[in-house]
């Protein structure tokens, strides 16, 4: 069963300092400094007098009357709790929405720190990146995920199959998310590839963030590819691994950084995950993802190309 991330203030990680309204299925253009004051304002319940019994019935009265006052009272008390405490609290991102039913799902959606900026596309065929103004193409057999996790939009395989680490856990076989890099010293997109491929090998392969180890952990590595490339006209940079696992086939891993075209220019970090052996996604998927991201209402784009290794 599928579940939407309910409407609310969220941190806008492309306007630190700032909170952006998520209406339940879109960020709006409505934005506030964090912690700022949003309150409906407190309206004193009503009392009710209660009647006095003064004949037949009287003290009767007098009880369902007190009850129909308490009602109110507590209704305008649990609706006025809900509008002080429920907006003004300052959160980071929304909350993360159950995707599916039976066994618990495994690491469809864990970047090890990213921020919500999918907005909802009516095209099934791209994932939008809003605060980053970029799309990414999605391929045959993939789909967007349901679900929110810290602060990246996320598209997976269809299929998935049982973690070979975990029991009653399932795990894809495909997964790339995107984000606004942050706390990061890395200068530049390269810099920041190199420093990131440790962690998204960590995130994707090896644990998640509350220890479950869905293959058995990252047990070595091997670079495959380290070179300079064009993304959405601004130049970028990839790092490759090869991880192998301690259960499983292993899987090949992406670290992908370039400027955003939109707002300071902040750097993002595009992560790909993909199963190796027979039933994982090609590893040209990789390089046709990477080719197909597009500035937000850019039909052609960047390239994508390669400009030459390291």
């Amino acid at each position: 069963m599928s579940m939407t991330t309910p409407p609310g203030w969220y941190a806008d990680q492309g306007a630190p300092g700032t909170e952006r309204w998520w209406d339940g299925n879109a960020w709006t253009a409505h934005t506030r400094p964090i912690g700022g004051a949003y309150q409906q304002p407190y309206q004193q319940p009503q009392t009710v007098p209660l009647a006095v019994g003064g004949g037949p019935g009287g003290g009767r009265r007098g009880r369902v009357v007190a009850a129909v006052a308490a009602g109110l009272v507590l209704t305008v008390a649990i609706v006025a709790g809900v509008t002080l405490l429920g907006d003004d609290e300052p959160k980071t991102a929304p909350p993360a929405a159950a995707t599916t039913t039976g066994p618990a799902p495994g690491p469809t959606d864990d970047t090890g720190g990213a921020s919500p900026t999918d907005e909802p596309s009516a095209d099934p065929t791209v994932l939008v990146d809003q605060l980053n103004g970029i799309t990414l193409p999605i391929p045959d057999d993939w789909e967007k995920s349901d679900s929110v996790v810290d602060r990246s939009v996320t598209m997976t395989t269809v299929a998935d199959y049982e973690c070979p680490g975990e029991t009653n856990r399932y795990c894809r076989y495909g997964r790339v998310m995107s984000f606004t890099a942050t706390q990061t010293d890395a200068a530049g997109p390269e810099a920041l590839a190199k420093e990131d491929i440790q962690d998204a090998s960590d995130a994707l392969y090896d644990e998640d963030s509350i220890g479950n180890s869905y293959y058995g952990g990252v047990t070595s590595h091997t670079v495959v590819k380290s070179e300079a490339v064009t993304v959405a006209g601004r130049t970028g940079y990839l790092v490759r691994w090869k991880v192998k696992t301690g259960s499983g086939p292993g899987g090949y891993v992406q670290s992908l950084a370039f400027p955003s075209t939109i707002g300071a220019e902040s750097l993002i970090i595009v992560r790909f995950g993909f199963d190796a052996g027979p039933k994982g996604p090609p590893l040209s998927g990789m390089d046709t993802i990477t080719e197909g991201i597009r500035r937000i209402g850019d039909a052609t784009g960047g390239v994508g190309s390669s400009i030459g290794p390291s």
